[in-house]
């Protein structure tokens, strides 16, 4: 009998992590899309998956909510943030403006020290996408191209346009999933994610501003076709983005 209760007992951790583990494993989650967006997020219920009191897991909730992913309501429910289909072509422009920005300041501002963190960023980067390819999972991919785009914009020395930056990468993080779904859907070519970056760093190194906003714009732009083809394609499928918002 003890050997059995011995078998149910949530693993330990220590004292002051449980927190974060219950944001790293939501964050995931969101991430993919395995919890829909939309979808109701309850304290008690977690707290019960985790085996955890409610205030580390309210402390990782509010902390997903400082990144967009979920939304706590006035009522004081949470759910996972919607992806709000008609308000993606506002965010794509936005998104597009921010790195034409970020990237030509990048060509204009960048010392040495900058450029080899950009290089290092995109190798970790490539190693990322063989990774995700090889084991069919996109959360490599979607830390890996956040870290290298905002590596981009520290460089471009104006912590306003970073900041904003950011928050859009935050915001887009879900999108960069579908993004990945879709190039294996397709049957792409794990080079096909890593030819824009390698162009960016070329116009960066050499301090062509023009070419460097120009490649920032040609990125975000086939970013945007491949994403609103997969939710065109999704809508009249089977729903695989989840409750989508389009009201």
């Amino acid at each position: 009998m003890a050997e059995a209760a011995k078998s149910k007992r949530k693993p330990n951790r220590a004292r002051g992590t449980g927190g974060l583990h219950v944001y790293q494993s939501l964050r995931d989650e969101i991430l993919q899309l395995k919890v829909k967006p939309g979808s109701a997020l309850d304290e008690m219920s977690l707290s019960e998956r985790f085996g955890l009191s409610r205030s580390p897991v309210r402390e990782a909730l509010i902390r997903l909510a400082g990144e967009g992913l979920v939304e706590i309501l006035p009522n004081r429910s949470t759910i996972v943030a919607p992806i709000d289909v008609q308000k993606m072509p506002t965010y794509l422009d936005a998104l597009d403006m921010m790195q034409r920005i970020t990237h030509r300041l990048a060509a204009m501002q960048r010392d040495e020290d900058d450029l080899n963190a950009i290089k290092a960023a995109q190798m970790d980067f490539e190693r990322s996408v063989d990774e995700a390819f090889r084991i069919d999972v996109s959360l490599p991919i979607i830390a890996s191209n956040y870290e290298f785009h905002m590596t981009v914009a520290r460089s471009a020395k104006n912590p306003y346009f970073e900041a904003f930056y950011r928050r859009l990468l935050d915001e887009g993080r879900r999108m960069l999933h579908l993004h990945f779904v879709f190039q294996r859907e397709d049957k792409k070519h794990p080079a096909d994610l890593t030819t824009d970056h390698i162009d960016l760093i070329r116009a960066i190194e050499a301090r062509d501003a023009d070419q460097a906003e120009a490649v920032a714009h040609a990125h975000a732009d086939q970013f945007r076709g491949r994403f609103m083809e997969f939710v065109s394609r999704s809508l009249t499928a089977d729903m695989r983005i989840g409750d989508l918002k389009k009201d």
